[in-house]
């Protein structure tokens, strides 16, 4: 990154989970349709606690991503999975969510870097079922603005 930003420089972040951020700046292809290329989202992503910062961003993560992780929340909140992970092929972001106990503890654990070649950063967090919903929300609120793209291709219809 040439300048070093603040999340108050980016505003409101798109997803908030414990003292991670993700905001989206558009797709990295806008004029693809296909679901390989129109997928891409630009964006930002930032975890930061206990005097640590780290920065990520580029085209490192898909709207298919988003959706798929709001799916697993989905499906965590109604008790059907105990875990919940935002995993792009991408290597400079993940994000997993893994229920800690039986009292609606989660723990959060997010793995982030601008240079995978040189560098890895863990920050983990303990929120709790709660979080669930908003997160849900915001997944899908990311992906009504970034509709998936081709999927009728990729499935063949």
């Amino acid at each position: 990154m040439s300048q070093k930003l603040t999340p108050e420089d980016l505003g409101e972040p798109d997803l908030k989970v414990a003292g991670f951020q993700l905001w989206v700046h558009g797709r990295q292809f806008p004029d693809a349709e296909d679901y390989d290329d129109g997928n891409w989202l630009r964006v930002t992503a930032h975890c930061g606690a206990s005097g640590a910062s780290v920065w990520a961003q580029g085209a490192i993560l898909t709207v298919t991503d988003v959706a798929g992780f709001g799916d697993k929340c989905a499906a965590m909140l109604s008790g059907d999975t105990k875990s919940a992970a935002l995993d792009p092929i991408e290597p400079e972001l993940q994000l997993s969510l893994e229920e800690a106990d039986r009292l609606g503890h989660v723990r959060a654990q997010v793995e982030i870097t601008p240079d995978h070649l040189a560098q890895k950063h863990r920050f983990e967090f303990e929120v709790d079922q709660s979080y669930l919903p908003g997160i849900i929300r915001q997944c899908s609120a990311i992906v009504q603005e970034y509709p998936i793209r081709g999927e009728r291709d990729r499935k063949g219809v």
